[in-house]
């Protein structure tokens, strides 16, 4: 298949499972089923048709608008499949069509979710966390090895959780599971990249918060979107990132 077919048809795929992603974000925190009912709109809850489905084309055809109360629909919808569409399209930049790509696409979904409702809610459900703690086990044996997976999942949960000890719980359960699953996927020496990439950027942004004084140094910021960029950037450049502090800082 030419490349530029290849790729459109990964964006495609993308802005479906963005559109998915919506569901699930929306549907997940009310522990509602992400299966059923069909698609509706969350203002006045009509099943939308068909043609007004379509991922972010139906958003710009209605003019951000549902067809039915002409309620405005937030603008998270067609960014949140927008996102998952560049991720995927970078993925396969990244991994070809290999197993590999298929392993990132699900990681890539699930970390663009559990960013979306820890941002609104201050949550990570359960329902993605602990498969993804058996997943991560199961792809991090095969990938690297038994002893690895563990390590990275004991040691990056381990981590949190002595963190939510002393921080009076500071740091919640639910990222203590999502580092755990992440350590099982990536092994120990990433998954304190991760940590390092997470904490880096959340001290970034809190500062920044807090001197446009959106935030005071006592307010809580979720931790789980800072530790999705971790994750997506060990996925992409972990082994030269760990490669270089190797070279320059380890002798």
């Amino acid at each position: 298949m030419p490349y530029p077919i290849l790729a459109g048809a990964i964006f495609s795929f993308g802005l479906v499972v963005g559109s998915f992603a919506n569901v699930c974000i929306y549907r997940l925190p009310k522990k509602e089923s992400v299966v059923i009912p069909r698609s509706h709109c969350p203002s006045c809850h009509s099943t939308l048709r068909p043609l007004d489905n379509i991922p972010l084309i139906s958003y710009l055809i209605l003019g951000g608008k549902c067809r039915n109360c002409a309620i405005r629909i937030s603008l998270i919808y067609p960014t949140i499949e927008a996102i998952t569409a560049l991720l995927m399209l970078a993925g396969l930049l990244r991994f070809g069509t290999s197993l590999e790509f298929f392993v990132y696409a699900l990681v890539a979904t699930s970390l663009v979710i559990i960013t979306a409702i820890d941002i609104k809610h201050q949550i990570i459900p359960d329902v993605i966390t602990i498969p993804g703690i058996a997943f991560g086990l199961i792809v991090g044996i095969c990938t690297i090895g038994y002893n690895d997976s563990l390590l990275g999942l004991f040691l990056g949960s381990g981590l949190f959780y002595l963190l939510a000890v002393l921080s009076n719980g500071g740091m919640g359960g639910g990222d203590i599971k999502l580092i755990a699953a992440i350590g099982a996927l990536l092994g120990w020496q990433k998954v304190l990249l991760v940590i390092f990439i997470g904490a880096f950027l959340g001290s970034i942004v809190g500062l920044f918060l807090i001197i446009i004084q959106k935030k005071s140094r006592k307010s809580t910021i979720p931790f789980g979107p800072f530790l999705a960029v971790g994750t997506l950037i060990t996925l992409f450049y972990g082994n030269s990132l760990i490669r270089v502090y190797l070279e320059y800082f380890g002798r």
